[in-house]
């Protein structure tokens, strides 16, 4: 016979007797796993096993006599509805972070407990300042107090790893190895520990099934300045195969022995770094146990990463096609099926992801299907449950935030459309949104511009009207890897990163009017080198547009566009429908001529 499922109240009650067996008097539980991924295995979802809360990010502070959930602004209404207020206070991330509410907490001899593998030390910083503060102390635990009380933790994966085809990478995994090993001895350090998970996948040209939504697996790795390296991985991920790929260069152990083979490392190899924004405190702690000199860097392989080989765009540019055509035919089904106010936000999200499952080279969705139908388009990250499972009704703005991983390519497409009329309203406010998307893709700017400098060409419609989102414009892509990619990305602040030839990046901005709808667009587009006149002093670059679907025409108000936006949107559609067209079936290729027509 089954036990039954212990309540939120029982689940805090057995933390909180692992503490004080443990000898502490409080414990942090951010929602992260060991190799600080956006998407975790289910193992490793403790914040949700422990609270309730589904979110994508949040952390809890559990103490002997209080508790607190922390969430950004996306997941204010959410956690109300998943997490017991009797049982934590519901605080910000932001604006009342963990630091600042533990400051109000702490006395002189707190012990506050926390697992090393699941913190940055960047992210311990402010919670160990307010320690010091109040005289108490963090105390680093062996094991976590999560997984100690967790009766039914599901198990870590065990599916086998795959190679990852040259003619997709572009490289082989040999030649990558040589290039970031030739940069990290030009950067003065012998050897490089890797914990980012895309990092390992895009390194050793392997993918794998262990993560949600992106073709991942677990594993740590450490990468020395002559080429050679160590993969530490469940060897039964490893199969003759993926060995063989591998190579003689590269020495296979198993997933929890990293202490071990950084001891192992040769004598000359005595500066080690590890990624500052990735690599954990238990990281860190290990690369010192083993004696040798440690060094805090910027990961060297994102930025090789992010500026995509020309066979990976080659693999970008036919995934995007595929998944333009499946799109395409959603959309057409949805124009005749959304008016009969049958569909709700989940089934629209189901039909969709089932056209794109009929294409070549389909593997899943490459993150959850943003259906947003009305006042719910209006949650920038929303995800339909079965709670808050909208219809899809008449007189209704509906917005599509989705894509898919391909063998040779991710996507990632955010469509905004009418169901029956749009107001006057919507139409203006989506028309304004629509100028900036085609003034950032139209832009061509100077190599060394960074996505900061021109995110304000997205916004500058809105701000004109005193409107503008929440959010940042573009983020990097990977290649069948994750949707969400660095070092680039487009945003108001805060991005040092030239925007460089090869990185694929989106192009997204947005309107929200909340409780009545939401509107985005969002292309993925590829940097590229442009035509420079004849007495140019600089390189030019532009944007290559990738995602190829309709953008929808009863959205817009044609008075507000230029002659030049209309005649961006007008080849745009062309291309549309010149390259789509030949790939739907009749009843959709129709539809697609009308829904493509000049404006």
């Amino acid at each position: 016979m089954d036990m039954p499922y212990p309540t939120a109240a029982e689940r805090l009650g057995s933390l909180r007797a692992a503490m004080a067996a443990a000898g502490v008097d409080g414990y942090l539980i951010p929602r992260a796993d060991e190799h600080q991924a956006e998407y975790v295995p289910a193992f490793a979802e403790r914040l949700q096993w422990l609270t309730g809360f589904t979110g994508s990010a949040g952390a809890a502070v559990v103490l002997t006599d209080a508790a607190a959930i922390f969430v950004d602004g996306r997941y204010t209404i959410q956690v109300r509805d998943q997490v017991d207020g009797t049982l934590y206070a519901y605080k910000h991330l932001i604006e009342e972070p963990p630091a600042a509410w533990l400051a109000t907490k702490l006395k002189g001899g707190t012990r506050i407990g926390y697992d090393p593998k699941l913190h940055t030390p960047a992210g311990l910083h402010k919670i160990e300042e307010a320690a010091v503060r109040a005289k108490a102390t963090l105390v680093p635990i062996d094991g976590n107090l999560i997984d100690k009380v967790w009766v039914g933790q599901p198990p870590h994966p065990t599916g086998p790893a795959i190679v990852y085809p040259d003619k997709f990478a572009g490289r082989r995994s040999v030649e990558k190895r040589a290039e970031i090993a030739k940069l990290i001895k030009a950067d003065g350090y012998d050897a490089l520990v890797i914990s980012a998970l895309d990092d390992i996948a895009w390194l050793f040209n392997i993918r794998g099934d262990d993560v949600e939504f992106s073709p991942l697996l677990l594993a740590y790795a450490v990468l020395t300045s002559d080429g050679r390296a160590s993969l530490c991985v469940d060897a039964r991920k490893i199969l003759p195969d993926v060995r063989a790929h591998l190579g003689p260069d590269v020495t296979v152990s198993p997933y929890d022995v990293l202490p071990e083979v950084l001891q192992a490392l040769p004598s000359s190899v005595q500066v080690v770094a590890v990624d500052r924004d990735t690599g954990s405190r238990w990281l860190h702690d290990q690369v010192t146990a083993a004696g040798r000199t440690l060094k805090s860097v910027a990961d060297p392989i994102q930025a090789v990463k992010a500026r995509k080989h020309p066979a990976e765009l080659e693999g970008v540019r036919q995934a995007h096609i595929r998944d333009g055509a499946a799109l395409t035919r959603f959309l057409a089904w949805l124009a005749v099926e959304a008016p009969k106010g049958t569909l709700t936000e989940i089934s629209a999200s189901d039909r969709l992801q089932a056209f794109r499952a009929e294409t070549n080279l389909f593997r899943g969705p490459s993150f959850p299907t943003i259906a947003g139908a009305g006042g719910n388009g209006a949650i920038v990250h929303y995800r339909a449950t079965e709670q808050s499972n909208a219809r899809v009704a008449p007189d209704m703005v509906l917005l599509l935030d989705s894509g898919g991983q391909y063998l040779d390519g991710t996507t990632d497409v955010t469509r905004t459309v009418a169901v029956g009329q749009a107001t006057a309203e919507q139409k203006h406010r989506f028309t304004l949104v629509l100028k900036g998307h085609i003034a950032l893709g139209r832009a061509r700017f100077v190599k060394g511009t960074t996505g900061s400098q021109l995110d304000m060409l997205a916004r500058a419609p809105l701000w004109e009207e005193g409107l503008d989102y929440d959010h940042g414009t573009g983020h990097g892509v990977g290649t069948f890897l994750g949707v969400h990619e660095g070092p680039q990305r487009i945003s108001k602040v805060g991005n040092t990163v030239a925007l460089e030839p090869g990185m694929v990046i989106s192009n997204e901005p947005g309107y929200y009017k909340t409780g009545a709808y939401g509107i985005r667009i969002e292309n993925l587009v590829a940097v590229r080198e442009a035509a420079a006149p004849t007495d140019a002093e600089k390189k030019l670059l532009e944007f290559e547009t990738l995602t190829l679907a309709p953008i929808d025409r009863h959205m817009i108000a044609p008075a507000l566009l230029s002659q030049e936006e209309k005649a961006w949107l007008d080849a745009y559609h062309a291309r549309v429908r010149e390259i789509v067209g030949p790939l739907v079936d009749a009843v959709t290729k129709a539809w697609l001529e009308k829904a493509t027509a000049p404006i």
